[in-house]
């Protein structure tokens, strides 16, 4: 986003026009607050940058289910790339059509493909023969036609962190180019199935977009290759992973994405499918945490807060660095400390050696650009129910997600009969 929804105002940050310390105060922490009008603007200045192409904004679930979240882009006229029937359960629920919706990811159950084909999605996008071959089952008991793209895996070296990296060689998503054309030439000759697309998602948090280029010149000579065999394709699918800025610093823009792939693309006349999660919801997200104790140790010392890796573990997962700001606005004195948390495990690092003003137990700290891959990651390790979750918009702030109790969880838990 171009200009932040956080800022600080009256020696106090805020989200949009709410200050920061007044949703500590009414919410408790730890606790997501994510701004209404950065995700809106982020998926206006993503949408816009496609216009010259006839296209299709598929937001990546996975990257911030809740359903809020999913009704704003659902009125913005989003579809949604789902991976899961929940997804699938989630984004219909939120208003996204079906024929706006792709169907992604290299486990799908059976009960699943039913759901979807069930559903009439826009596309299921195979990743094996073996996947191809069950969805084709499928569709034939129920007699339905399965609409398909088939995953190719471009095996292409991105930068980023192994863990997100999708599309290279060795990796588990999609086929390779030879195999993908092998699948479109068995599709050929199955009547439940007919394969119109092409899809593509090599990675997340992508800043190279040289690695976008490389892929797409791949999936182009695919495209001319059966089109040659008899295969043409309505849908290229390009995927989502471009990344943002978590220092500050300048990353490439939805329009430096369009300015380097839509030249590739020119000669293609269907519908190009994105499908951007982080892009649109990172930037619009803090959690919030409040300061429990300080702990001078050496060789390092600690700020000790209460939100833990279980609230977000993309440090601990990944060695993910979030800038974290002080809610009170403070003075140039700094002190050199590890965010960490309540869990038990050394793991549980928030943010290392960060630049902090001395913190006074009970302060409200913010932990930046958390929007996507936050919450949705987040688990009940160690019995800590998860946080809860705010959206600001203007000067009002609205609760989205209650706070889990503890009796949320052992809520389905069942005790057998020998130990009652």
């Amino acid at each position: 986003m171009l200009n932040s929804p956080f800022a600080y105002q009256d020696g106090s940050l805020f989200c949009e026009g709410v200050s920061l310390n007044d949703i500590g105060r009414e919410f408790g922490t730890p606790c997501y607050v994510y701004s209404h009008a950065c995700i809106v603007e982020n998926y206006r200045r993503f949408d816009a940058a496609f216009t010259s192409h006839q296209h299709l904004i598929a937001y990546a679930v996975k990257a911030n289910s809740n359903g809020a979240i999913l009704r704003i882009l659902a009125r913005e006229g989003s579809g949604a790339d789902v991976v899961s029937v929940g997804e699938l359960e989630r984004a219909r629920a939120a208003g996204i059509p079906p024929d706006k919706i792709v169907f992604a990811g290299v486990g799908k159950r059976s009960d699943e493909i039913e759901r979807a084909l069930r559903e009439e999605i826009l596309l299921l996008n195979v990743e094996s023969m073996a996947e191809m071959e069950q969805v084709s089952r499928i569709a034939a008991r129920l007699s339905l036609h399965a609409r398909i793209a088939i995953r190719v895996n471009p095996e292409v070296i991105i930068h980023t962190h192994p863990y997100i990296a999708t599309g290279s060689t060795g990796d588990k998503f999609g086929l390779p180019v030879a195999r993908a054309i092998d699948a479109y030439r068995r599709a050929r000759d199955d009547r439940s199935i007919e394969a119109i697309g092409a899809h593509m998602h090599i990675g997340s948090q992508i800043t190279d977009l040289s690695s976008y280029s490389k892929a797409v010149e791949i999936m182009n000579e695919l495209a001319r290759t059966i089109s040659e065999e008899g295969t043409q394709l309505s849908y290229l699918d390009l995927g989502g992973g471009l990344g943002i800025s978590y220092a500050g610093d300048p990353v490439s823009t939805p329009d430096d994405l369009a300015a380097t792939v839509l030249p590739l693309l020119e000669w293609f006349n269907g519908r190009i499918i994105l499908e951007p999660g982080r892009s649109i919801v990172g930037d619009a997200g803090v959690l919030l945490t409040t300061a429990l104790y300080s702990k001078p140790s050496s060789p390092r010392s600690f700020l000790i807060v209460d939100a833990g890796m279980n609230d977000f573990i993309r440090p601990a997962l990944y060695g993910a660095q979030h800038r974290v700001l002080p809610v009170r606005e403070r003075g140039s004195s700094v002190n050199i400390v590890d965010v960490a948390g309540p869990v038990c495990e050394s793991a549980d690092i928030l943010a290392h050696h960060c630049a902090l003003p001395k913190i006074e137990p009970g302060e409200f700290l913010a932990i930046m650009d958390v929007g996507a891959y936050g919450f949705s990651m987040s688990s009940r390790y160690n019995s800590r129910p998860r946080p809860a979750e705010v959206l600001v918009r203007g000067d009002e702030a609205f609760l989205i997600r209650e706070r889990e109790t503890a009796d949320d969880l052992t809520l389905r838990e069942r005790v057998p009969r020998f130990l009652s």
